[in-house]
């Protein structure tokens, strides 16, 4: 559905509504993902689909429904579900009013035309790519091709009207050999910007690189992560600068705001804007979703509030709400980390002794309060000795406080975006000193 077609559809739900006040999104996707192993494909599946969620409020009483089936009975039925579970429920005192906000704009290049209508055949030729490269260093290839386009409308009985279209694409690149593998990754708004060769290049080379890896002692290094690693690690922190966390005291800024936590040198934004990560302009309540700084220059700065939680601690909404209702509370859905002065290279070269690290695999948290981390390094992990990388290592094992690391950071100064099933940020590359490795694997 476009924009118009949904937001037809929000304002015949509304109308059908008997509840006191309603709020109605619709949500559509368009999804295909190419998967291949072994330098083939073996897999393509792909999935169109328009669901439409009503939430009905009686009194202080909410009811939730949703469906796909938009059909005129299909629709009565879903706002009749959800106004009959609203009288079911028990009150909540605490419930904020809908929003009333104005229309929000999508920042430049959410929507890219030629993403949205990318054919099978498109991202087969893209595989294919990457399948030459790997063939011609003896090597074979496992990842994926995703391209997406998707829409999201909400309309509340407040008068709140907001739509937003977005496109998305993303390349995943395991090049494999007999005792080694390298890692590449690119994700974006335009297809066209994926640049499988140079992916498949820069997996194809770390694979060799690493080849007949090395053991090595466990223990305190100094790392260098690439952006997916890196990355990774900063996602742990995103739940912490949500305003229920940081009220609960599970936030480790729960020690208060305005304080200094990690180096002078980190800043770290939500920021739905960001070119490389362009995201919604407002939130799952309608709220124009605001920019703003979470750390700046090492201090504490920022939380992220919805509806409920900037009433509760007397804050102003910052628009970050997940869809109502929800027991984590508003979450930073874009974070940014400003990049430093150097390059990539210029941290490796300015390095005597230490470990290269490509990605993570298996992060789960130890001590959320702590920003305690644990996880495995995977598909390229090299030892630097003198400015250069002399051998690949095999994989380790971690164990690490994020806000430690980020004590002694220091920044490429190229960003990248990252993600994962569940994120997407952007991020440099990061240089950590006494970064704790605990076990060595056998691979």
């Amino acid at each position: 559905m476009d924009k118009a077609q949904r937001e037809a559809l929000a304002a015949r739900a509304l109308a059908l509504s008997q509840a006191n006040a309603t709020e109605v999104s619709v949500a559509s996707e368009d999804a295909a993902l190419t998967r291949f192993t072994h330098n083939a494909i073996h897999q393509n599946v792909a999935y169109a689909q328009t669901s439409l969620r009503v939430r009905a409020v009686l009194g202080t009483r909410v009811g939730v429904a949703s469906s796909n089936d938009l059909s005129a009975a299909g629709l009565e039925r879903t706002v009749a579900r959800a106004f009959a579970i609203a009288k079911l429920v028990p009150p909540d005192p605490s419930l904020p009013p809908l929003t009333d906000a104005p229309r929000a704009d999508a920042p430049p290049g959410a929507f890219v035309g030629a993403t949205a209508g990318v054919s099978p055949a498109t991202r087969a030729e893209l595989a294919a790519q990457v399948f030459d490269r790997m063939r011609a260093s003896e090597l074979w290839a496992a990842g994926y091709v995703a391209t997406a386009s998707a829409g999201f409308t909400l309309a509340n009985s407040a008068g709140t009207v907001q739509s937003f279209d977005n496109t998305n694409a993303g390349i995943n690149v395991k090049a494999n050999g007999s005792d080694a593998s390298g890692f590449a990754e690119r994700y974006s708004c335009d297809v066209a910007a994926l640049d499988a060769r140079g992916r498949a290049a820069v997996a194809a080379e770390k694979a060799s690189r690493s080849a007949h890896p090395i053991a090595v002692e466990p223990g305190r290094w100094t790392v260098i992560l690439e952006p997916p690693a890196f990355g990774e690690l900063l996602e742990y922190l995103a739940e912490h600068f949500s305003a229920q966390a940081f009220h609960e005291g599970s936030s480790f800024l729960s020690d208060g705001l305005g304080r200094p936590y990690v180096g002078e040198n980190v800043t770290v934004w939500d920021d739905y804007a960001h070119p490389l990560n362009v995201g919604m302009p407002f939130d799952f309540e309608g709220t124009p979703t605001v920019r703003l700084p979470l750390i700046d220059r090492g201090v504490g700065v920022g939380i992220v509030t919805d509806a409920r939680w900037a009433a509760a601690l007397e804050r102003a909404n910052t628009g970050h709400a997940l869809p109502a209702p929800n027991a984590e509370g508003p979450q930073a859905r874009h974070l940014v980390l400003e990049p430093g002065t150097a390059s990539l290279d210029e941290l490796i070269a300015d390095t005597e002794r230490g470990l290269l690290v490509s990605r993570f695999w298996y992060v789960r948290a130890v001590d959320r309060r702590a920003t305690i981390v644990t996880g495995m390094t995977r598909d390229g992990t090299f030892l630097i000795e003198r400015g250069k990388i002399v051998a690949g290592v095999r994989n380790l094992r971690f164990n690490q406080s994020i806000l430690e690391s980020l004590r002694t950071a220091e920044f490429s100064r190229d960003c990248a975006r990252t993600g994962g099933y569940s994120y997407s940020s952007v991020v440099p590359a990061a240089r950590i000193r006494n970064f704790t490795f605990t076990s060595v694997t056998e691979f």
